[in-house]
């Protein structure tokens, strides 16, 4: 009886992976140059470029301009009236790491225990997520994807939203340890143990930090005697500064903690959340801290606060002088995988509340790779950066326009989802009833 479930268990198994994997088929490496003409260009780190001219080959931008010549061979895309952006930046989700909420089996994004340095999310990516050829269609083509938890989560990466496997799709991990700040700064109602919890919080960082030093020292002078332990291991580009941390912190109080531990151990920092960010600008700027704001729909976090808190966040951080960028993830810990391909609308709600639109378009592209440590190769179109862009119909932060073609690194990306399909089904199903 064993030996005849064994077969049935793996083709059951193979069966259901099947069905989870979306159709949509990876592109292959860029054969020929590709020059794209005609377009309205959106350089970002430059003026825009009406009527202007692209050009790509073996997956780096070569030129960019007007009336330029076309290399022999090449593949020409007339986009006449259309525009060209580089690909946007969702900078926090946990895209690829959950399918469906209700689903435990697709969802894996979460270690247990609370202190998970060690936990690597791009390992967990799955390539063939629904989820992913969704956001493409919204014109994001890179995310940094981060593991959830109870305080130290684990590592984030930057993945390209295209690829066979996840040694494709990754671009740059890991990209910063992930860490619930506000889990140093508990919410209790006594302000006794408000400190109390806080300090042996810190006391247990600090422990495990100055454990990390240790031993970073002695696998450098006794590497045959020392055993590799990979939750140490792990820590060793957070405490040499070549790794930044990532904390999640929304209320001022939390904000300056995060700052103030992160400069007294001479670490670098990201602010994820930042809805106090402006009340701490003079503090940020001081030190260089840039912030990813969780997502303009947000709810005001107070009673007291205005009705467009949330809205006019950026453009208060703009004129503060503050480094941010804007991520589609919404409230709280990384999200949003679903709703991806929104970050153009989070950008342009900003805009209706003060944000210039150049500065909403960087937040979501050029800013967002600066902060990331990713903007040598992506983030505007520029000669030498990677061909990964894509073409819209119109504005891409007006809901109107749609993404007519992508590409990630030269490759051709297929724009069809599930979302396309199912409604391609049902239209017909309409129309046959007419």
């Amino acid at each position: 009886m064993r030996t005849l479930l064994l077969p049935i268990t793996f083709a059951h198994c193979l069966l259901c992976s099947v069905a989870l994997a979306h159709d949509q088929i990876p592109g292959e490496p860029q054969q020929q140059p590709i020059v794209i003409t005609a377009a309205t260009v959106h350089t970002i780190d430059g003026p825009e470029i009406v009527n202007g001219t692209v050009i790509f080959d073996q997956g780096k931008i070569t030129a960019v301009g007007k009336n330029l010549a076309v290399p022999a061979g090449a593949k020409k895309i007339d986009a006449a009236g259309k525009h060209i952006y580089p690909g946007l930046i969702e900078s926090m989700s946990d895209i690829g790491l959950r399918e469906i909420n209700a689903i435990e089996s697709t969802r894996d994004h979460t270690e247990r225990g609370d202190r998970n340095p060690n936990a690597r999310s791009w390992v967990a990516v799955n390539p063939d997520s629904e989820l992913i050829p969704v956001a493409r269609s919204g014109g994001v083509l890179l995310a940094l994807t981060a593991p959830k938890g109870q305080w130290l989560r684990g590592q984030a990466a930057v993945v390209q939203l295209d690829g066979w496997t996840v040694g494709d799709m990754t671009l740059k991990a890991p990209a910063g340890l992930y860490i619930d700040w506000s889990a140093m700064n508990p919410s209790d109602q006594d302000p006794q143990k408000q400190v109390e919890k806080r300090e042996a919080k810190m006391q247990e960082l600090d422990a495990l930090l100055h454990e990390a030093t240790r031993y970073r020292d002695a696998r450098q002078s006794r590497p045959e005697q020392t055993p590799s332990d990979l939750r140490l291991e792990s820590l060793l580009g957070v405490i040499d500064g070549e790794l930044p941390i990532i904390a999640e912190a929304n209320d001022q109080a939390v904000i300056e903690s995060a700052v103030t531990y992160v400069e007294s151990q001479n670490l670098s920092l990201i602010i994820y959340g930042g809805y106090d960010a402006p009340e701490c600008s003079e503090l940020l700027r001081k030190y260089q801290v840039p912030v990813i704001i969780s997502g303009i729909y947000r709810l005001p976090r107070r009673r007291h606060d205005p009705y467009d808190a949330s809205y006019t966040l950026p453009d208060r951080l703009r004129r503060a002088g503050v480094p941010y960028a804007i991520s589609g993830s919404g409230a709280g810990s990384p999200g949003g995988a679903a709703l991806a391909c929104n970050l153009p609308y989070h950008a342009a709600t900003a805009v209706a509340y003060g944000l210039p639109r150049q500065e909403a378009v960087r937040a979501i592209t050029l800013s967002a790779a600066e902060i990331l440590g990713i903007a040598d190769r992506l983030g505007s179109i520029t000669v030498g950066k990677d061909a990964t862009l894509f073409i819209s119909d119109g504005d891409i932060l007006e809901t109107e326009s749609n993404v007519t073609a992508a590409f990630i690194q030269g490759r051709a990306v297929d724009l069809g989802s599930r979302h396309k399909t199912l409604y391609q089904k049902y239209q017909q199903k309409y129309l046959q009833q007419r």
